[in-house]
């Protein structure tokens, strides 16, 4: 039986002149756990294993799968004969599209948050696993080879699904997150709306926002699949060109009386709606910009893993699983901001009295100039007549005159 393997595996070699690297090589042995490498990268999963010893049990690359997905090319591996030694290397996208494509598992676990989370009294973490599997060469109700199979997985907190933002977006403009820290590249956008329906974006006038101008707030994920949704820890306002200068819109469950929340932890996207308000400390206008620390949870986990508030705009705090009624930051590692808030300057508004003043001296100017009009008119009227009528009393003497005289 030894015989036959190995005249096998001989054949097997010869067929790719390539290959012949394995007969000699020292990995060219039965497999064990450490051929293979895993990486869990933060955008991709990469496997490198070990080559020679899948052709030693009589395999090649072309047999090899995850999941034993082998009738799809995407799930095969790639073989790297250039390096030494030779490996077999899958590579994929750890997008929810793109693990389901080769059945990879991905699973969501609810634990305490520690170190970088330890806010967190809890905290979602997922895990992607699967296997790579060979495929017998041979059909038939028998085997003469033993099936190799290697297991992996990868687990990141839930949270790292989104990223540092190294940048301001604009209002009403997407962001592309950098990859850093570790995290997941991820697209996150903050949008600012007039109305409460979210269908205009807000336009700032050049000199500014009134006071007590309503904004309506979004902030939504993409590319992370179906089955997540965008929960807003915390949001605040910072001064522009003054960090010390910070207001809480809300934090968990604990809120500003103006600010109102519409959606939180229910679907890929998280809308709030705050009224304009000025830092006192900016005498002339108020500049800001707007910011809220994200995080993600497992849609039916949602309701667990954010704070429970007693009523549905977040007024009242009972005890939950998020951040709750903590003062303090939360993680900035899912922090996403708006582009440049401007309110007017000395908007009490004297401004618009002005206006109404200066709109009432105009339409009286313009009354007294109607008035002068007509009485001027009447005037002339008046004085024709009265003209026409001494005229009128000279001729007359004029010619009793020339009678007398001529009589």
């Amino acid at each position: 039986m030894q015989l036959t393997l190995l005249l096998y595996q001989v054949a097997t070699l010869l067929l790719a002149d390539a290959h012949m690297g394995c007969l000699t090589h020292r990995t060219f042995r039965e497999p064990s756990n450490a051929d293979m490498d895993v990486s869990c990268g933060t955008e991709r999963m990469t496997l490198q294993m070990l080559i020679c010893p899948v052709y030693f049990c009589g395999y090649n690359e072309s047999l090899m799968a995850l999941n034993s997905q082998h009738s799809k090319e995407h799930c095969r591996g790639v073989a790297d004969w250039t390096v030494d030694p030779p490996v077999l290397r899958f590579n994929f996208s750890i997008t929810q599209e793109d693990l389901a494509v080769c059945a990879n598992q991905l699973t969501v676990t609810q634990e305490k948050g520690t170190d970088l989370f330890s806010d967190y009294s809890s905290l979602q973490f997922i895990n992607i696993s699967g296997q790579v599997k060979s495929q017998d060469p041979h059909t038939g109700g028998v085997s003469y080879h033993e099936e190799m199979m290697y297991q992996f997985s990868c687990r990141y907190p839930l949270q790292y699904l989104v990223s540092n933002i190294s940048q301001m977006s604009v209002s009403g403009a997407s962001l592309a997150i950098n990859q850093d820290s570790g995290s997941f590249r991820s697209t996150l956008r903050m949008a600012l709306y007039s109305d409460r329906h979210y269908s205009s974006f807000l336009r700032i006038p050049a000199g500014g926002l009134k006071l007590k101008t309503r904004i309506f707030v979004e902030v939504a994920a993409f590319d992370l699949g179906n089955s997540f949704n965008v929960i807003l820890d915390h949001c605040y306002a910072t001064a522009f060109s003054l960090d010390s200068l910070t207001h809480d819109l809300f934090t968990g469950c604990r809120r500003d009386v103006q600010t109102i929340i519409a959606v939180n932890g229910e679907e890929q996207s998280a809308r709030f709606s705050f009224e304009a308000f000025r830092f006192v400390q900016q005498k002339t206008g108020s500049t800001f910009y707007l910011h809220c620390s994200t995080r993600l949870c497992e849609r039916s986990s949602c309701p667990a893993v954010m704070e429970n508030c007693s009523t549905s705009a977040f007024g009242a705090q009972r005890s939950g699983g998020g951040v709750g009624g903590r003062s303090t930051r939360v993680s900035d590692a899912a922090t996403v901001s708006s582009g440049l808030i401007v309110i007017r300057p000395d908007d009490d508004g004297s401004e618009d009295v002005d206006i109404a003043q200066q709109t009432g001296k105009q339409k009286v100017m313009l009354g007294v100039a109607i008035v002068a009009g007509i009485l001027s008119i009447v005037l002339l009227s008046l004085v024709a007549y009265i003209a026409r009528q001494v005229w009128g009393s000279t001729s007359s003497l004029r010619r009793d005159s020339l009678r007398l005289e001529r009589s």
